[in-house]
């Protein structure tokens, strides 16, 4: 259905869509928030079915013309058993949402994102009750995910994961990749064909690339300050970035301060590590922060990093924090690996050895001893985001991807006198 509104065609005007996201909270998780933004300014009326937390209060809410529901979170897991429990508390509340939803008014579509991938147990019920067309947002590789956490028993979880990433395959009707690479795994193992898979960058969006520093001094009176943004996990390789730090100033005799901004399970480990081998006063950890003090730091930063290690699913995968670090036109320096070259190309340095602290040191040094070096990779990096990888670019995928899917279809209908925005309580952002 495509409608007009003030002389405008509204491309998904009348289409309702539900998204289900359960590790994050929006509009925190940046990607579902612009998704979901992007499809309500397309026409869509568009639900969000996620986790609270202590920033983001349980409720219904209203959020820029998206209904946002969220429930209440699960218990963090720690170990198999407290996986499990995460998981089905989790599915359970979001279950209760949904049908509370969809009972309202039937869903046309329902995008539901992983990690996990066991949303399709949510989801599905929409598609065999209500006829709902079902996309599947692949964020992550389970299997590869697996394989790159080291968990214990890995060919048995390897084998689970293996499982649930075919049964979600086998439920979605089309599949929503963060690359090529994911594309091709989708076509691969779950057999679509390329037209039901859409590429969907993230990134985000082209205003970041105007952001100017504020002028606070992140670098807490070191010459140099090196930035990091992204989960803390073992797979994230900051271990080899603490190492590199270390190598930088007992070695190299570089005054070097380095800036690491996200939160994660390992988070306690890299905070030992960095007093073990020295160097604790030149590592900060902010944690989460709003994304003005992020790209406060970020912009601040001589070089921002992603020593994420080279493994099958890093080299598949698409990491934010590049795109990031090249809308602020910062130089980067990272292991080589496929998607992480793909997306920054000239804007970074690889380090010549995979998974090598010493290899990782050297390419950062260059870096802050070649500062016309630094200023070309900037440049480079901001050019290519403005042009290529902005969110602006990737929404228009989205939503024409969105509109040739739906397209044919007839539309479900109840009447649409009540819907579920009547209990969301209007906020802002």
């Amino acid at each position: 259905m495509e409608l007009e509104r003030e002389g405008t065609a509204v491309p998904l005007g009348g289409t309702r869509v539900a998204i289900l996201v359960q590790n994050l909270p929006v509009p925190f998780d940046r990607r579902v928030w612009q998704e979901a933004t992007s499809l309500a300014a397309a026409g869509a009326d568009v639900t969000v079915i996620c986790p609270g937390d202590e920033r983001h209060p349980v409720g219904d809410f209203l959020i820029d013309g998206v209904a946002v529901h969220r429930y209440e979170a699960a218990r963090e897991a720690n170990g198999v058993l407290g996986y499990l429990d995460e998981y089905v508390v989790s599915l359970r509340r979001m279950t209760g949402v949904f049908d509370r939803d969809r009972a309202v008014e039937p869903f046309d579509i329902v995008h539901f994102c992983n990690p996990p991938d066991l949303l399709y147990l949510v989801a599905k019920r929409a598609k065999r009750e209500d006829g709902s067309m079902l996309v599947f947002d692949q964020h992550d590789l389970g299997p590869e995910l697996v394989e790159a956490k080291r968990m214990p028993l890995p060919r048995l979880f390897a084998s689970v994961a293996r499982f649930f990433e075919h049964r979600t395959y086998a439920w979605a009707d089309h599949v929503i990749s963060t690359n090529d690479s994911y594309r091709d795994i989708a076509m691969r193992r779950g057999r679509f064909r390329g037209e039901d898979v859409a590429v969907v960058r993230s990134g985000p969006f082209r205003s970041w690339a105007a952001y100017r520093s504020t002028g606070e001094d992140w670098h807490r009176g070191r010459r140099f300050l090196l930035g990091y943004v992204g989960v803390m996990g073992r797979q994230e390789g900051i271990g080899y970035l603490i190492d590199a730090v270390k190598i930088l100033v007992s070695e190299r005799h570089l005054d070097v301060h380095l800036a690491l901004i996200g939160s994660g399970p390992d988070r306690e480990r890299l905070a030992s590590l960095a007093r073990d081998r020295g160097i604790a006063d030149r590592v900060e950890f902010h944690g989460r922060v709003p994304d003005d003090q992020m790209k406060s730091i970020l912009a601040d930063s001589d070089v921002c990093v992603n020593p994420d290690e080279v493994n099958t699913m890093n080299d598949l995968s698409t990491m934010n924090k590049i795109i990031e670090y090249m809308a602020l036109g910062r130089p980067i320096v990272q292991f080589d690996v496929r998607e992480g070259r793909f997306s920054a190309g000239d804007a970074s340095l690889y380090a010549s050895r995979a998974n090598d602290a010493r290899s990782f040191a050297r390419a950062v040094e260059r870096v802050l001893r070649e500062p016309e070096l630094a200023r070309a990779m900037g440049d480079a990096g901001r050019a290519r985001f403005e042009h290529t990888l902005c969110w602006e670019i990737q929404a228009e995928t989205l939503v024409s991807s969105y509109r040739r899917w739906a397209s044919g279809r007839v539309p479900l209908r109840r009447d649409r006198s009540t819907t579920a925005h009547t209990t969301a309580r209007s906020v802002g952002t």
